[in-house]
């Protein structure tokens, strides 16, 4: 069993940055893989970022790549978003996710995840 809780979320201005944490309990965390979704307004929930077990493999969403940047930290059991030059089409929940299996086979399909975070908004004023 995993349980997820995300924070970091609020309110920040276009062009500025944010890091989004998400903690982790569990003896096995190490083991699966991690990612993040958002879900905006009246949308689909939509793959992020994903990483693998040891932290070498990560996979962005063209939406998100070269401005966001997925790590683990698996001494504490957090995983993090670096969120930088948000534009106001990043504002949405942002949920992070666990995957049994370690790698990234699957990673940016939502059903693939075993366990979920409860979500924390953020929010890009223009």
């Amino acid at each position: 069993q995993v349980q997820l809780v995300e924070s970091g979320g609020r309110l920040v201005q276009a062009g500025g940055s944010l890091r989004l944490s998400c903690a982790a309990s569990g003896r096995t965390f190490s083991t699966y893989a991690m990612g993040w979704f958002r879900q905006a307004a009246g949308k689909e929930r939509e793959f992020v970022t994903a990483i693998n077990w040891s932290g070498g493999t990560t996979t962005y969403a063209d939406s998100v790549k070269g401005r966001f940047t997925i790590s683990r930290d698996s001494g504490s059991n957090t995983v993090h978003l670096q969120m930088n030059s948000l534009k106001p089409e990043d504002t949405a929940i942002y949920y992070c996710a666990a995957k049994r299996g370690a790698t990234l086979s699957g990673s940016s399909n939502l059903t693939s995840y075993n366990y979920w975070g409860q979500g924390t908004q953020v929010t890009v004023s223009s």
